[in-house]
């Protein structure tokens, strides 16, 4: 519609995740060389994950796109199937030829003969999993068994997992402690910061033909960064638009104000992040209520930063009772030898006034003798003079 207009060979900001428009972030760029690294060492399992639309299908693209040298791939992408049909579409993808095989030992036979035969040729079977959120503890422990096909010093299969972050939940299940102990990478996709946006944009407009098509300004940049939070697919989402929007307007560049009618129109905030809630933070922050069309990954988020954050408050706790019983209980021994060195101190004064009280006493006694001796004196002067 406006390509022609912008001088544009495609459409920049399609939301079909097309490898050739892969931008790699320092995220993303690390995590394909991890995977990268992974495949050819024959690293076991592989986790990807990422928030919707960070852009893991187009890196998981990519990498089909290279061409490593001896790399068979298999790919899953349906995964709200039983075990059953996800083992059938596993053979099937690498290929398999199965005539009316239903049965999981079946499958799982052939499977293992394929991955002989590959292995005997020197190539590195790899199964991709995207979507892997959406499978059954049960079905990822069916996974985990496809581990086991290997020699005495080689795996027959890597496996890559790739999902939303829901999936690090699920495989934090107690079930699940032998795959998670299998899982030899985990890379998980960060959004783009606010200094990546605007190269991001560049970028895809360049991909696209031109990378002067339309001047965003820093304000718009930054304005888009606010309301996508870095997420590829949102930041498509707002882009599209405002390209719609500068043809209608003939305008070849973007500024704030812009960005805030188009946001404003699509209702973003509530369209994509349903937020509406009151402040729940304990540091400042504000975490939101989910409202309206709820976002399942914003309700995924909302619950790991409380439980972040009851973690948070669980070990300052911890940390503040332990410091207050080592307080109290320096003051109570300092209280206990204070106390045992009054006492001492009593107990010293009680026998010095005991002593003088025991002197007076004597004294007394002795005053008491004389007085009556003086007494016995005088009676017998009286009688000599008498």
């Amino acid at each position: 519609m406006y390509q022609s207009f912008f001088n544009l060979t495609s459409k920049p900001f399609d939301l079909l995740p097309n490898p050739y428009f892969l931008y790699l972030s320092k995220s993303h760029k690390r995590a394909l060389t991890y995977i990268d690294y992974a495949i050819r060492e024959r690293a076991g399992f592989i986790l990807v994950t990422g928030e919707i639309g960070s852009g893991k299908t187009t890196l998981i693209r990519s990498l089909i796109n290279r061409h490593h040298e001896s790399i068979v791939l298999a790919r899953v992408f349906n995964t709200r199937v039983s075990s059953e049909q996800l083992m059938s579409m596993i053979n099937d993808d690498f290929d398999i030829a199965e005539k009316n095989v239903v049965e999981k030992t079946a499958l799982l036979r052939n499977l293992n003969e394929f991955l002989i035969e590959q292995y005997a040729k020197g190539n590195k079977p790899v199964l991709i999993i995207d979507e892997a959120q959406n499978l059954t503890p049960e079905t990822l422990e069916d996974v985990r068994m496809l581990s086991n096909l290997e020699t005495d010093n080689a795996k027959l299969l890597q496996i890559i997992l790739v999902g939303q972050p829901e999936l690090r939940q699920t495989l934090a299940l107690p079930s699940l402690m032998q795959l998670r102990q299998r899982i030899c990478f985990h890379c998980h996709i960060q959004p783009l910061k606010q200094e990546e946006v605007g190269e991001y944009i560049l970028h895809r407009l360049e991909i696209a033909g031109n990378r002067q098509a339309v001047l965003f300004s820093p304000l718009a940049i930054d304005t888009i960064w606010k309301y996508s939070r870095g997420i590829p697919r949102l930041i498509n989402i707002i882009c599209d638009f405002l390209m719609i929007s500068a043809f209608a307007e003939e305008k070849k560049q973007i500024d704030e104000e812009m960005v805030l009618d188009i946001t404003g129109d699509l209702d973003f905030e509530n369209q994509y992040w349903s937020s509406s809630m009151p402040d729940l933070s304990t540091d400042g922050k504000t975490i939101s209520m989910i409202t309206g069309t709820e976002s399942a990954t914003a309700i995924a988020k909302l619950l790991r930063e409380v439980t972040e954050r009851l973690d948070k408050m669980g070990k300052e706790a911890a940390e503040y009772r332990k410091t207050a019983d080592k307080v109290f209980d320096e003051k109570l021994a300092a209280w206990g030898n204070a106390l045992l060195l009054q006492v001492h101190e009593t107990n010293d004064s009680i026998g010095i006034i005991n002593k003088k009280i025991e002197n007076i006493i004597k004294e007394m006694e002795n005053f008491t003798q004389y007085e009556e001796d003086k007494n016995q004196n005088n009676g017998f002067l009286r009688k000599i003079f008498k």
